[in-house]
């Protein structure tokens, strides 16, 4: 029985190795992911869900983009909420990122493209769309390769784009 449990070890450490390389290196930090296969396809452990969600591209980078917030910006786990509903024009849509401040507010809006789709004008209306619902002071686009991030003034409608993220002292 020891020698089957290290072989089926000594298997899952080899697709979490091979899903890994075949995923696309981005412009973000590594960070210690946990990755399975169910039925043939790969899952990654989602850390603020505390669930294996399906891995596709834009996956990888919303997973990337949250361990960022965390490790580097000082974000709270549980200030952050990723795949979250919102209702647009009577329709349902998903947010891939919110933070929230301290007060409950949205603070930061970030919207997860793959890493082959291009942060084109549509990308920005999507979440310029987005943030009419939300009304959050920053915005996050980005495909993992690319990231554009910007202040919003909702007062003026004025939009300064940023040479960083914001730290979450900001959202204090």
């Amino acid at each position: 029985m020891e020698k089957a449990n290290e072989l089926i070890q000594s298997f899952n450490k080899s697709i979490t190795q091979s899903l890994s390389s075949r995923m696309d290196t981005l412009n973000l930090p590594a960070f210690g992911h946990k990755i399975k296969q169910v039925e043939g396809k790969p899952y990654i452990f989602d850390e603020l869900r505390r669930k294996y969600v399906r891995l596709s591209p834009e996956e990888w980078v919303r997973q990337h983009i949250v361990h960022l917030l965390m490790s580097h910006y000082a974000y709270p786990k549980a200030l952050i909420r990723t795949e979250g509903g919102l209702t647009l024009n009577l329709t349902q849509k998903r947010t891939d990122v919110v933070v929230f401040d301290r007060e409950g507010k949205p603070f930061l809006l970030v919207e997860c493209k793959a890493p082959h789709v291009p942060l084109t004008q549509a990308v920005f209306d999507q979440i310029a769309r987005y943030n009419h619902v939300h009304r959050a002071p920053y915005l996050i686009v980005t495909n993992g390769l690319t990231h554009y991030c910007c202040c919003v003034d909702h007062e003026t409608a004025a939009i300064t784009f940023l040479d960083d993220f914001p730290a979450f002292d900001r959202a204090l």
